[in-house]
């Protein structure tokens, strides 16, 4: 059995979120959290539907960040968490929300291509915009785990999604500075539920205690 389902955000892996998923464990909660790197949005919303299939409960889904675009197409899942993530409808991409919807100065990640063509961000760039509430060493460490994204990422395009009938909740980082200002509120309204807290963009890191209390809020049984 899976309670919960953790899926990375875009230049993360499953090694960020190592603390958060002890965190969940020691509460005898069963966690997985699948590498969907450079894999197709459909064949990593099959990917974690298996996992949601092959449980004797429906799991919880938590999507960070670029995770929300998988995480809003997964069926069966018992709720969906949004930790400052992408939520798109059926048609939307990345790319195309991003050329309707100019953010702020200074708004958005640094990211440049490599020898290879993968986009890698910026290491400053990301210390102060991803874990810019995180205390070194963590954030230091979290900054080296960071790897190439395929630009390819930025036109995951869902052909069906799973939130408007799954309940779910989005938690926004008040100091996010890595989503243009309008999009938070729109992905927000895509919600049953949403908070703000007085984070950046990586609550898991900067509070996981609090956040592991809210994915038990949402596991069957918990009370969620």
């Amino acid at each position: 059995m899976t309670d919960v389902i953790i899926l990375h955000g875009a230049w993360h892996q499953p090694a960020h979120y190592a603390e958060l998923a002890a965190l969940l464990r020691a509460r005898d909660l069963s966690v997985e959290v699948p590498d969907l790197y450079e894999l197709p949005l459909a064949e990593g919303t099959a990917k974690v539907e298996a996992i949601v299939s092959g449980s004797s409960e429906p799991s919880v889904v938590v999507g960070h960040s670029f995770g929300g675009v998988t995480a809003g197409t997964v069926r069966g899942a018992a709720a969906l968490i949004f930790l400052n993530s992408w939520i798109l409808d059926v048609d939307e991409s990345p790319a195309t929300v991003l050329a309707e919807t100019p953010g702020e100065p200074g708004e958005g990640l640094i990211a440049l291509p490599d020898a290879d063509g993968r986009l890698r961000l910026d290491p400053d760039d990301a210390r102060a915009k991803l874990y810019g509430d995180i205390d070194e060493p963590a954030a230091t460490r979290a900054v080296e785990l960071l790897r190439p994204e395929p630009p390819s990422i930025f036109d995951a395009t869902p052909t069906r999604v799973s939130w408007r009938d799954t309940p779910s909740f989005y938690l926004r980082g008040q100091r996010d500075r890595t989503i243009a200002t309008p999009l938070p509120d729109r992905f927000a309204g895509r919600c049953s539920h949403a908070e703000t807290w007085d984070t950046s963009h990586s609550p898991y890191l900067g509070r996981p205690a609090a956040v592991a209390d809210l994915i038990q809020r949402q596991c069957p049984g918990d009370g969620g």
